[in-house]
This record gives C-alpha cells, structure tokens and sequence, in this order.
C-alpha cells in the first residue's frame, strides 16, 4: 500500500483554542508513548492562535490509520466541531521532494 499524507485545517473558536492545544498535546503524549508504526504527524498552530494544521502520513502495510486507534487522538475529534468557528478541512497531499521531513 502506498504512503497516504493528508492535511487537516480549521479555525477555533477564540475562546476554544486553548483547549484544543491541551486536546492535541495529549494526543501526542500518546504516541510518545504508544510509539505505533507507520504514522508520522505533527501539529502546527499558525500565528493568528486560532488556526490549525495537521499533517498525518500514514505507511502501513494494510492501509490503516494507526491515529484511528488512539484514545486521545478518539477524544480530540469527539468534540472538534463544537470548538471549531471554521469546520476541519482535510485534503490530501503529494509528496514532491521532502527534506528530513514527511516522506
């Protein structure tokens, strides 16, 4: 199966944006932890402190996505669109060149 990279946007509610960073940092508390295989992901917050992106690339031999099976990541999408002034947005991603970066 071949390496998936998706990349997720939205905006916050100004009031909500603290608590998805504290959602989001769990999720990556988790997979420091879990440490699952074939998943690279990272999280940016852009400068105006409500916006946010998320990149996934997903490289496992039956095509799941490792993020699925995550209590926290199951916690940080339950309540999204409650905090969310502008809805997720997912689109997926071609790799061009990639330096120390996705693949």
């Amino acid at each position: 199966m071949a390496m998936k990279t998706i990349m997720v946007r939205y905006k916050t509610k100004p009031d909500k944006a603290g608590e998805n960073v504290k959602y989001v940092q769990k999720v990556f508390e988790e997979l420091q932890r879990s440490s699952p295989a074939g998943v690279r992901y990272v999280t940016f917050q852009l400068s105006d402190g409500v916006s946010f992106m998320h990149i996934a690339s997903i490289d496992t031999a039956d095509g799941s996505n490792p993020l699925t099976q995550s209590a926290a990541f199951k916690s940080f999408q339950a309540g999204i669109k409650d905090r969310c002034e502008e809805q997720p947005v997912a689109t997926d991603l071609t790799t061009i060149g990639s330096y120390r970066s996705f693949g």
